[in-house]
């Protein structure tokens, strides 16, 4: 039996439950994880809010970092090999917040030794989601691109990720998490009114790029003030303004990102294990303490990533 949270209906951290399950012994083609750290977004609980009661009871979490304890019959990691005892790291997956999972074989992948388990549960989600948004709106090194909530999750990764490329970005962030944008590559500007003029003076050449990661409606409006071409303006949360716009809008469930998403989760592992792509993480909490931890993310100011840590008796 292993400790698993799941959401029996739908509702807020409130309706989060720690239950005990068993742990599948792997099948071809899957290993079982013992689970060292599980990573946290948004998206963990933001699909346990409303749908169909048919998919209930819902695990949450996407993404852990741990060690294989089984592995399959004939059975390889996507990164190759793979024996009981490896570090790993693996996304997409369903209920990482455990002490244990057994989970397909094609989303797992070793671990770099120089990235502790609480980082590396936590690359992958922000990560390829930062990639998307540079893959749609096709960003060079020529480009000067505006990131709004530059020091979020996804905005760190899509600083260092366009830092990489050599493209200039401005990105927006309160002015508390101005040195958060700096120390990433980016050049803070403060948002609230007056923020497209700042970013005007900032950037006296023009914007070519606009990639927003909080959907409110300023930064929609300030990016379509500033870059004429609305096929290089792509939001992870203004789903209804993109729609009615003509901007692009991207999530992971679409198939197109889904599939690019899942292709550069190894290059994004690598870059991580060359200490290219860091990930800052504010805080972790055991796993009992999930609603408290999830408390912490929805405040929107969690100040960096954070992770479940399970205990030896919660596998």
């Amino acid at each position: 039996m292993t400790k698993h949270w799941v959401a029996p209906r739908f509702g807020g951290s409130e309706v989060l439950e720690e239950t005990d399950t068993e742990v599948a012994a792997p099948a071809p083609g899957e290993v079982t994880i013992d689970v060292r750290a599980a990573g946290m977004n948004p998206a963990d609980t933001k699909h346990t809010r409303q749908g169909d009661p048919a998919d209930l009871p819902i695990p949450i979490g996407y993404e852990v970092a741990g060690v294989l304890s089984a592995v399959g019959p004939d059975t390889e990691i996507a990164s190759g090999g793979g024996e009981v005892g490896d570090e790993v790291l693996a996304f997409r997956v369903a209920g990482g917040w455990a002490g244990r999972i057994t989970v397909p074989a094609a989303d797992v992948f070793a671990k770099p030794a120089a990235l502790g388990f609480p980082e590396a549960a936590n690359l992958l989600l922000a990560g390829t989601t930062a990639a998307d948004l540079i893959r749609v709106t096709r960003v060079s090194g020529e480009d000067t691109v505006l990131v709004h909530g530059a020091s979020g999750a996804v905005g760190v990764s899509l600083l260092q990720q366009l830092r990489q490329l050599g493209s200039r970005v401005v990105g927006t962030a309160s002015a508390s998490n101005a040195d958060t944008v700096r120390r990433f590559g980016g050049e803070p500007v403060e948002y609230g009114d007056g923020l497209e003029a700042r970013v005007r003076d900032l950037a006296p050449s023009g914007i070519d790029v606009a990639l927003d990661c909080v959907g409110s409606d300023e930064a929609v409006d300030v990016s379509l003030a500033l870059v004429a071409d609305r096929s290089r303006i792509a939001t992870i949360a203004a789903f209804q303004r993109a729609g009615a716009e003509g901007f692009t809008a991207i999530g992971g469930t679409q198939p197109e990102s889904a599939a690019f998403r899942d292709s550069v989760r190894q290059r994004l592992i690598d870059l991580a294990g060359w200490g290219d792509l860091v990930v800052p993480v504010a805080r972790t909490f055991p796993l009992a303490e999930a609603r408290a931890a999830v408390e912490l993310l929805e405040s929107g100011h969690p100040g960096g990533k954070i992770a479940l840590v399970p205990e030896a008796d919660d596998r």
